[in-house]
């Protein structure tokens, strides 16, 4: 019976016992709460990210305004000092104003004349020079990284052009350790707060999606994993809202809707197809005590008997085929060819003479380029020839408006290389197909022939080419006669 218990193997082993799916896994997550975390991190990273931008403008900013706060202290005493009258303020009390702005040194350019206001101490390195009259913005963002960077010994000479007295410019010299421990406070702060701001709206946001993203989510997961256990659980009413988690829901509660119904036509056909098969084992067995009778009473010398065999003979081929091509489409699925390289030739008129085309009736004709060969499984393209041929034998032979003057008819067989692609088609005179069943003419017991025709013929060699990576199709059908092409690569 192991012919019989082919035909639904598919399907049980689709189905497991009791009509539920075998799933190989829950779809169970490895980390319930990983979206949210990584969310999470992602949110304070990107926080961090803006405020990083944030911060080296703001540093560079605040690192100007240091300077230019010592330039405007020192401008302003060297006005008060110049303003009073001669010999009014002693040279110790000028320095010492000149000093409150914290600079060490001050000078004056005005008309080209260079006026040194306060004198410079001796210096154990040459100032950096820092022009505030025009810079570019990468060099405005550098500055506050050379002075985190730089000696503790280090001095800034500043330049910038003189606000509260006339002149070219005025130039200061600043030691750049008092700036560098208030920079160094000045980012501190900017990250402490950055990092506040992160955590907060890290927060706020994790809220936000979680209200709005992952307990959805969640949500669908458990229908899910709940669906993949028992497919006959009811799933919870999917949600009201209009975008797209709610759109998600209700696909995938329609979704579960369909697959139940599916799986409970499964369990269904489990049952049927385990009588189909007990029938059709039983039904060849008949068929074949049938046949070995019909070969006995062929040997009858009664009249009435010889002229009845034929039509018996007839009915229990037609009987055995239909078996067979039932019990083929059953089959799980078809053996991986194995390819080699086939004289189409000798591989056509093998498949010719199982499909009864002959010299006395239907003919074969055959337009094959000399010594081409292709690629497939011997066996495989055996059989799609055979049912293309037998198709169209059948075809012909059952036109009602062939007469003799038109012969029996033929079956004509080409074959072409295009493109590193072998080109095989076979043609036949007949009435062609109706248009209603062109269109599903590679439908399982889809058939154009009224008795004596399974409709399965066209589909498993459908299956047999796309085995191949190739194609079978309809190339064209009229009065003229119909055409089928088949595509293998080559």
């Amino acid at each position: 019976m192991s012919g019989g218990e082919d035909l639904f193997d598919k399907i049980r082993r689709a189905v497991s016992p009791g009509g539920r799916l075998s799933w190989p896994e829950k779809l169970t997550p490895h980390a319930p709460d990983g979206l949210s975390s990584r969310l999470l991190l992602l949110t304070v990273v990107f926080t961090l990210a803006v405020e990083a931008l944030i911060v080296g403008p703001s540093a560079a900013s605040f690192h100007e305004r240091w300077l230019m706060d010592r330039l405007q202290g020192a401008e302003l005493a060297s006005v008060g000092v110049e303003a009073l009258p001669y010999n009014a303020v002693d040279d110790d009390t000028a320095e010492q104003l000149l000093r409150i702005g914290g600079v060490s040194a001050v000078a004056i350019s005005d008309q080209g004349v260079m006026r040194q206001l306060l004198q410079a101490p001796n210096l154990p390195r040459a100032p950096d020079f820092i022009d505030l009259r025009g810079r570019s913005f990468a060099t405005r963002l550098w500055d506050p990284v050379v002075t985190l960077i730089g000696h503790p010994d280090r001095q800034i000479r500043v330049r910038a052009k003189p606000r509260y007295r006339s002149g070219d410019f005025i130039d200061v010299v600043a030691p750049a350790q008092p700036l560098k421990l208030e920079l160094r406070a000045f980012l501190l702060n900017s990250l402490l707060v950055s990092i506040v701001i992160s955590l907060v709206a890290g927060a706020l946001l994790y809220a936000g999606l979680a209200y709005l993203v992952l307990q959805p989510l969640r949500r669908v997961t458990r229908s899910i994993e709940g669906f993949a256990a028992d497919p006959e659980t009811v799933a919870p009413t999917p949600s009201d809202r209009h975008d797209e988690i709610g759109r998600v829901e209700r696909e995938l509660a329609r979704m579960q809707d369909e697959v139940r119904q599916s799986l409970r036509a499964r369990s269904r056909l489990v049952a049927l197809g385990e009588a189909v098969a007990k029938i059709n084992h039983d039904l060849r067995n008949m068929l074949t005590s049938a046949q070995i009778a019909s070969e006995r009473l062929a040997s009858s010398d009664d009249p009435h008997v010889a002229k009845a065999m034929p039509r018996l003979e007839r009915a229990l081929s037609r009987a055995a085929a239909l078996t067979r091509n039932v019990l083929d489409y059953g089959k799980s699925e078809e053996p991986p060819p194995v390819l080699t390289r086939i004289p189409l030739a000798a591989a056509a008129a093998a498949a010719g003479e199982d499909a009864g085309l002959e010299t006395s009736g239907v003919r074969l004709v055959k337009a094959i380029p000399a010594r081409f060969m292709v690629n497939a499984d011997t066996d495989q393209l055996h059989r799609i020839l055979v049912n293309l041929m037998r198709n169209a034998r059948q075809a012909v032979e059952g036109d009602p408006a062939r007469d003799a003057g038109r012969g029996k008819g033929t079956v004509r067989l080409s074959a072409a290389h295009e493109g590193g692609v072998d080109i095989i088609r076979i043609e036949d005179d007949g009435p062609g197909i109706p248009q209603r069943l062109s269109e599903r003419l590679f439908e399982p017991f889809v058939s154009g022939k009224a008795s004596d025709g399974s409709g399965l013929g066209l589909t498993i060699s459908r299956e047999l080419a796309a085995n191949h990576r190739g194609e079978l199709r309809l190339l064209r059908t009229g009065p003229e006669g119909t055409t089928f092409e088949l595509r293998l690569p080559g």
